[in-house]
């Protein structure tokens, strides 16, 4: 894919009036947030999201907590969801907002969907090469970060890949844990502005019981000074979760968690009576106050 850089330099050069926005209240950069939460050995919730709803309860449940939040948009939604739309939506709710709201992109492995996703507005972007050996990984991360960085938009990256559990749509991984020496060098290497460590959790719901290795977190803290990130923190035990925290991890991705309680309620009211004569709208605000307190507990939990 054929990249206009000096339209990249261009987004840049315009600053935060394109990127992120021209009041404190508007998008945030995701470093910004990250590098202040490892300051304070806090983390920030990344909710992953794809309709008026489920960003209206993120942000109301940080506010809630006084603490920012990222709203994540992953890929694989990219054909169900109008990204340019889902940014103005965002950054319309980011607009009024009490607390920092970023705009996240998440699980990217096309560099298309990553230019789409800058161009649009998104404060950070996720290119996921963890299925590549490290090598390609870091060519292809280095690449990103140096067309994301001339937008002044951060990069999250992940080495290692985390395994899919129950009630998953992400992509399977095939549960490689990261490698602390290789960590080091993929940060050096990259000038990736946050990490994603592969450390045991997993996307989606534990089978079994959770085999969380706090140990390796702990040295690949010590090898790398950039934030960490916990993808799969839906069913991750509470303790866990923040343990990991006081350890080094800065933000927490939930998705899955989220997913079960909206659909727990959509089969609670259909189960009424008079389901059928009911108006979509009083179904979506039902699910909504639903899933509000699910979120509000990871923002708290994290802070």
């Amino acid at each position: 894919m054929t990249i206009n850089r000096a339209a990249f330099r261009g987004l840049a050069a315009r600053g935060a009036a394109r990127v992120l926005g021209e009041t404190d209240n508007m998008l945030v950069n995701t470093k910004d947030i990250l590098l202040e939460a490892q300051q304070q050995k806090k983390a920030v919730a990344a909710f992953n999201v794809t309709n008026l709803e489920t960003v209206q309860a993120a942000v109301s449940a940080a506010e809630q907590e006084n603490r920012p939040v990222i709203i994540a948009l992953g890929e694989r939604y990219f054909p169900t969801v109008d990204v340019e739309g889902f940014s103005a939506m965002v950054r319309a709710i980011a607009a009024k907002a009490a607390v920092p709201v970023a705009l996240h992109l998440d699980h990217a492995y096309e560099k298309q969907s990553i230019v789409r996703a800058i161009r649009c507005g998104f404060t950070s972007v996720m290119f996921d090469g963890s299925k590549h050996a490290l090598e390609r990984n870091m060519a292809l991360t280095r690449d990103i970060v140096e067309i994301a960085h001339m937008a002044g938009v951060s990069v999250e990256a992940e080495i290692g890949s985390v395994a899919r559990g129950a009630f998953s749509d992400e992509e399977e991984g095939d549960g490689r844990l990261t490698d602390p020496e290789d960590a080091k060098r993929f940060v050096a290497e990259t000038g990736v502005d946050f990490l994603a460590a592969a450390i045991g959790t997993v996307h989606g719901m534990y089978t079994g019981e959770p085999r969380i290795d706090l140990e390796l977190l702990t040295r690949i803290r010590d090898a790398v000074r950039v934030p960490l990130v916990l993808h799969g923190g839906s069913g991750t035990p509470d303790e866990i979760i923040a343990e990991a925290v006081s350890r080094g991890i800065c933000k927490v991705n939930v998705n899955t968690e989220v997913s079960i309680a909206a659909v727990a309620e959509l089969l609670r009211f259909a189960a009424k009576p008079d389901a059928a004569r009911s108006h979509l709208s009083t179904v979506m605000a039902e699910v909504q106050e639903a899933i509000q307190p699910v979120m509000r507990k990871f923002v708290k939990l994290l802070a």
